[in-house]
């Protein structure tokens, strides 16, 4: 099976439940250039931060914190930039007041966030994981350029993840997703961060002028306390 999102999806994100009916999140970087591949993912604290190889400029639109989460509620979000603070800490404070975590608050972050400003006008994509009475709601969303963000609430069985990636089509000439495409399903039946990890990396494997477009993977369960995240990373760079 290849990637549900053609060779090169870019930048990729999963939300779903185990076969076990645990939620779950997978991150994926792919990136045709130098300067994209040269990038891993850092575990720090409660975060995975897509951070440069040695001393290296910052750049916003490559090093950004990718998964931020909290092993007192459970929450976890999940985006490609700038928006991973502002849906943690929105979607948090909902739970901490007990307000329902509608979508409303997804799509006006991603609207504020807007496309990323690049020549591809690149989408911003986002998930949350969260809960009410103990029940998971999962919520997805993506900004397209000058077009308004959507958000979705994904109703899964056990066994399925839904997502969205921020390109589509021909290795060679990538379209950005529209906001309005169906989301992605991925089926996963391992039992293990490490194993969602491993097969978002390994449906993902292609070539671009030679060389290895995958730069990481990241596998997170949500245990059966409902607030502790078991995480799991896979970098192309090993140092």
């Amino acid at each position: 099976m290849g990637n549900p999102n053609g060779p090169y999806p870019g930048r990729q994100l999963f939300l779903g439940l185990t076969i076990e009916n645990r939620p779950a999140i997978a991150y994926l970087v792919t990136g045709r250039s130098k300067e994209s591949r040269e990038r891993k993912a850092i575990p720090v604290e409660n975060t995975i931060r897509m951070g440069p190889l040695g001393n290296v400029a910052y750049d916003p639109l490559r090093h950004y914190t990718a998964i931020k989460y909290d092993n007192a509620t459970g929450i976890a979000a999940v985006s490609n930039g700038i928006q991973t603070e502002a849906i943690y800490e929105t979607y948090k404070l909902l739970f901490n007041v007990k307000t329902a975590p509608a979508t409303d608050y997804m799509t006006k972050i991603m609207d504020g966030a807007d496309a990323e400003p690049d020549s591809y006008h690149t989408p911003r994509i986002a998930g949350v994981i969260t809960g009410k009475d103990n029940v998971p709601i999962l919520i997805v969303g993506i900004k397209g350029y000058n077009q308004p963000a959507g958000a979705v609430r994904a109703e899964l069985r056990p066994g399925m993840m839904m997502g969205v990636s921020t390109y589509k089509g021909s290795m060679d000439a990538p379209e950005a997703t529209n906001p309005s495409a169906p989301l992605s399903k991925l089926e996963f039946k391992g039992k293990t961060p490490e194993e969602l990890a491993k097969y978002v990396y390994d449906i993902s494997q292609a070539d671009y002028k030679g060389d290895d477009i995958r730069v990481c993977a990241i596998g997170m369960f949500l245990a059966a306390d409902n607030r502790t995240w078991n995480t799991a990373v896979i970098n192309a760079h090993k140092d």
